[in-house]
């Protein structure tokens, strides 16, 4: 059975791909999952369509991030922290601290598109990475003092 590939399939190929699959894996797997369309003329012009809005919403989605981008470049946050001896921290400042200090200033900012060059377990300014789209990334600064 002729199918077309709504989304990425891994062992079948690319979303707009005309592939052949056994007629049972298409209707009790494929379809009802909504990863092909049967291969009709319709459904070419419905893939088509997708593929506009999907590629739409991708650049707006891509624009959204580099004005956030351009705000965060500005943003500098600080942790307050305990300390012992030789001014070592208790624990680290993690990503969901670092969230949580960004939400405090306005930013909703999901811990897993943070990342820092290295474990936060002393005092001082420290470089954090966010990558808010696959093409779009930002760098903070993170103060890290003495509570």
């Amino acid at each position: 059975m002729k199918v077309l590939l709504r989304k990425d399939y891994e062992s079948l190929g690319q979303s707009g791909d005309v592939v052949d699959v056994k007629p049972g894996f298409a209707r009790n797997f494929l379809i009802p999952q909504q990863i092909v369309l049967p291969l009709t003329k319709g459904n070419k012009k419905i893939l088509e369509e997708e593929q506009i809005q999907t590629l739409m919403q991708g650049k707006r989605v891509q624009l959204d991030s580099e004005e956030l981008a351009k705000k965060l470049e500005k943003v500098s946050v600080t942790a307050t922290v305990t300390v012992g001896e030789d001014d070592r921290i208790f624990g680290t400042v993690t990503n969901q601290n670092i969230s949580d200090l960004l939400r405090e200033k306005g930013f909703e900012i999901d811990k897993k598109v943070i990342s820092l060059d290295e474990p936060v377990k002393a005092l001082g300014i420290y470089p954090v990475t966010i990558k808010l789209h696959q093409n779009v990334e930002t760098k903070i600064k993170l103060w890290v003092v003495k509570g």
